[in-house]
């Protein structure tokens, strides 16, 4: 996430590959899922706060614009926006001035469910204007500073893991918790590379006095091949749900061994070199943030609701990139594998599977 003088974007990291999370209504899409999300980023409502209140009041003949750039499908957005609306307005009231007219912008990828995320909105009465003239708006941002919020996901899964003859290739898995050291310093270097990238393109749109406040998945482990809560989301019964198709001869091995999933929770290590190393931004403030399970369950004892919920959660992420790998028939036998694998450690799932995430200060140097 990241501000402007009186801009606000909240972004996530370019994607190389069509990346996006699963959409429509249905019980494992992003939209229905998204409750979890929606929790962390309410529990850091603070931080971003803090930012807010460092952002130049200007003139409020000069409209507000407000722009997430990775949007998705779900409730967090339209509810990060509002908070961010309504503390600018309480802000320009307390110095005695008319708040400003605010725009909100709304991008992802080509694949997004946007129609989803539309239906989301509160009724333009709300906040003045027509549907139609929102959608209609434009305007260009003046990048004094920039609020970000960046994905989990790297850009491409490296090529090395995918190459049986390196010794990078994740043989005989689909992420890389437990992985080999050579397989997750490939992701590292992957991280690092994106993020490098995308610190220098917002280094060049800045000014000076421009600040950034980022968030983006993260582990407490300095083992890179210990992912914490992803590690769990993706690398337990998600994993043995893959094995089950390849002994039951429904797919090869090697089809399992071509999918990986583009994820990589980096440490503090992993962030700060590349900060560092780019030289554009000073670090006010570095550290881990524990966001909470992506579990919602409204019975923890319900052994069938917490593998429901988990295989939910994890479709509603990598769905998309699970249908378009195998097909949607044998995607839907996946996750009922992951969902019946899951029913006997709901207990420890709910115990473990949590996710923390990194909150990085950034001011332009």
């Amino acid at each position: 996430m990241a501000r402007t003088g009186d801009n606000v974007v909240v972004s996530s990291m370019k994607l190389e590959k069509l990346l996006c999370m699963k959409g429509g209504k249905g019980e494992g899409s992003y939209a229905s899922n998204s409750q979890a999300q929606a929790l962390h980023a309410r529990s850091m409502l603070h931080l971003l706060e803090e930012t807010l209140d460092r952002v130049h009041l200007h003139s409020p003949e000069f409209p507000f614009q407000v722009a997430d750039l990775g949007c998705s499908s779900g409730n967090n957005t339209i509810h990060i926006i509002d908070v961010i609306i309504k503390h600018m307005s309480k802000r320009f009231e307390s110095s005695g001035l008319e708040p400003p007219e605010f725009s909100a912008f709304f991008s992802d990828l080509p694949s997004n469910d946007f129609n989803t995320l539309f239906q989301l909105l509160p009724p333009p009465a709300n906040y003045g204007g027509s549907m139609e003239e929102c959608l209609a708006a434009s305007g260009v941002f003046d990048f004094q500073s920039i609020f970000l919020r960046c994905a989990e996901w790297v850009d491409a899964v490296p090529e090395c893991v995918l190459d049986k003859r390196s010794a990078a290739y994740n043989k005989g898995r689909v992420f890389i918790h437990d992985a080999s050291e050579s397989t997750t310093n490939a992701y590292r270097k992957q991280f690092q590379a994106d993020l490098a990238g995308f610190l220098s393109a917002r280094s060049q749109e800045m000014k000076s006095g421009g600040s950034m406040f980022l968030v983006c998945l993260g582990r407490t482990s300095a083992d890179p091949t210990d992912q914490g809560g992803a590690g769990h989301l993706f690398g337990t019964h998600f994993q043995d749900a893959w094995d089950d198709l390849v002994q039951e001869g429904l797919i090869t091995s090697e089809k399992r061994d071509s999918f990986n999933i583009p994820v990589y929770a980096p440490s503090l290590q992993d962030f700060r070199e590349v900060v560092e190393a780019d030289g554009s931004f000073a670090i006010d403030k570095l550290e881990v943030f524990k966001g909470g399970s992506p579990l919602v369950v409204s019975h923890p004892d319900n052994a069938a609701e917490v593998s429901r919920a988990m295989a939910n959660s994890c479709r509603s992420v990598v769905g998309v990139l699970v249908d378009a790998h195998i097909g949607d028939g044998l995607s839907e036998e996946l996750f009922s594998r992951v969902e019946h694998r899951a029913k006997s450690h709901a207990k420890e799932l709910l115990e473990k599977l949590q996710f923390f995430h990194i909150v990085a200060s950034l001011s332009f140097a």
